[in-house]
């Protein structure tokens, strides 16, 4: 960046009196400039987003060994066993924190002691494109930021928000069944509720005060400086709040968005944003602007809808929904960020519109069944609603009396369904291996989500690996075998035309196109594990059988087909 960017300093200006309309703005805006020019690298760049970007998602602790830095071990992993294979990994909060498994930050800018520093995250950047995690919503109470609060420290008086325990809060948006508003009590004995929308330890910032918004910048722009190829915006949606209104999606979140978008675009260009909103479809493509927002916003609907297509043997809803898809115009140059799991459970908020009420109490009942939890949240009329489902995907899937032929064939399916579909690729770390429930974890803890969260030793990692007949050798081979194809083909790019074919109800077939190479797929997966027809008006090659396909074949169940057509 040039230092003296006057163009990027007055769409600055305009864009901040859309935020913050009573104030002047220029000291403001002449601090970002200060933070753009401090943080600019005259040697950056970035791979570009195509059919060879797949993500793994994962803890920086998720791989142990002996008392090594945890990053150093991730490092080892990555560095043999995914190399050519995921292009980008996105660590969790790699940051001090206090609770909710590093998602109560700190301090921004350090690195957890326990994971290693800065330097740790440079060497793995040298092997992996990086996305790191922008926990801006809210900070632990145990930071300097709120203790400085509560002592009165004059540079932090507007960083939170004090709220009347009395209000009328019923039209906000509650993802937790915990109170909005939190008591402390500072340094000079005054009382205060403080909003705090995750948990008590989880304190909401207040982006009315603009130093909060200079902070911000700051953090995004040390990312991008340090290694951060995608910076993910970790409940974004709630950032901004305003009285007597829901709290989420305000305009104010989508002006602020915009702005961290314009400082990355000039002074990281193909720095990713990418918005982590869990809420229905609508809203959640509301992140992509006009093109000027987050360049990739997570597919939410995709977990849930898969994991009923596989648990009703029927894909109906999950074709209608990706059908529908097609006939939403999306801005240029902007995508989806496809997953199945994460540190997170299976989110059902999104399947509002998409699924009926009884559709949604059977995936509960068959996940209950399936020894997985079910986390609540508190609705506007006082009721409560399953929100989240805890459970592992691949436990969720199948059934424990399944072999481990059956579990990687299903998993394989559903995997195959994820890597088809228009976007780009994330697969959780605990997918890739084959891992099942860790129920020990969550009764242990009390907290649902750690049903997947375990943290695994590298040697156990490698000696599954290295048994051949074993659920994690099976499984994280057939996935590298996906990954391995889908890589060389341009009609898995991201931005590559597709179409959703209807068949029978128990398969799901996309056809993928690229306008510029002309390759054309059809990927086909059996959702049943029985036996179904298959007869579709093309020849071709099946890229992962390496066989012929002359117009109609029987399928295996839970079997998978990548046709290649033939030109």
């Amino acid at each position: 960046m040039k230092p003296d960017d006057s163009e990027l300093a007055l769409h600055l200006k305009t864009a901040l009196t859309g935020v913050y309309p009573d104030n002047d703005n220029t000291v403001l805006c002449d601090a970002i400039m200060e933070r753009c020019r401090h943080w600019a690298l005259p040697d950056y760049a970035a791979t570009p987003v195509d059919e060879k970007t797949a993500y793994m998602i994962t803890y920086g602790d998720a791989f142990q060994h002996n008392s090594e830095p945890t990053l150093t071990v991730l490092h080892h992993f990555v560095r043999r066993h995914l190399k050519n294979v995921i292009s980008d990994v996105h660590l969790l909060p790699m940051y001090p924190w206090t609770s909710d498994d590093g998602f109560s930050v700190t301090d921004y800018r350090k690195i957890d002691p326990q994971l290693g520093d800065w330097s740790h995250i440079a060497a793995l950047a040298q092997d992996a494109d990086l996305m790191f995690d922008c926990v801006i919503n809210h900070i632990s109470q145990h930071s300097a930021w709120f203790q400085g609060f509560l002592r009165g420290e004059p540079q932090y008086q507007n960083f939170f928000i004090a709220a009347d325990p009395q209000g009328d809060y019923h039209q906000v948006t509650r993802p937790r069944t915990l109170p909005l508003l939190t008591p402390f009590v500072k340094h000079n004995g005054e009382k205060l509720h403080i909003w705090t929308t995750f948990s008590a330890d989880q304190i909401d910032l207040n982006f009315r005060e603009p130093a909060v918004l200079l902070e911000s910048i700051d953090i995004l722009l040390e990312y991008a400086a340090r290694g951060g190829r995608s910076i993910r915006l970790d409940a974004i949606g709630f950032i901004w709040k305003e009285p007597a209104s829901c709290c989420i999606h305000l305009p104010q979140v989508h002006q602020i968005i915009q702005i961290w978008r314009m400082i990355l675009d000039e002074v990281f260009p193909c720095c990713r944003l990418i918005t982590e909103t869990n809420v229905p479809h609508a809203e959640n493509i509301s992140y992509f602007g006009d093109g000027n927002e987050a360049q990739m916003v997570y597919q939410f609907p995709l977990p849930p809808l898969t994991l009923h297509a596989f648990l009703r043997g029927n894909v109906r809803w999950l074709r209608d929904w990706a059908q529908s898809l097609e006939t939403q115009p999306l801005p240029e140059n902007v995508t989806f960020f496809n997953f199945l799991a994460s540190h997170d459970g299976i989110g059902l908020r999104p399947t509002e519109d998409l699924l009926e009420d009884a559709e949604r109490e059977f995936i509960v009942s068959e996940v209950l069944r399936k020894q997985g939890l079910v986390s609540w949240k508190n609705n506007p009329d006082g009721s409560q609603s399953p929100y989240e489902l805890n459970i592992n995907f691949l436990s969720a899937l199948s059934e424990p009396w399944h072999s481990v032929a059956e579990k990687t064939a299903c998993t394989t399916a559903a995997h195959a369904i994820l890597l088809t579909l228009r976007g780009v690729p994330a697969i959780y770390y605990h997918s890739l291996l084959g891992s099942e429930n860790d129920l020990a974890a969550a009764e242990q803890s009390g907290i649902n989500r750690r049903i997947n969260r375990k943290k695994l030793p590298l040697a156990i990692v490698e000696q599954n690996l290295a048994d051949t007949t074993s659920l994690s050798s099976c499984v994280f081979n057939s996935l590298r075998q996906l990954l391995s194809i889908r890589r060389l083909h341009s009609a898995f790019s991201p931005f590559a035309n597709q179409h959703v074919l209807t068949l029978n109800d128990a398969l799901f077939a996309v056809e993928r196109h690229h306008p510029i190479s002309g390759e054309t797929l059809t990927c086909v997966v059996n959702v049943r594990n029985d036996t179904q027809p298959l007869m579709l008006n093309i020849s071709g090659i099946d890229l992962l059988s390496n066989t012929p396909f002359s117009g109609n074949c029987t399928l295996k169940g839970w079997q998978v087909m990548w046709i290649q057509h033939t030109k």
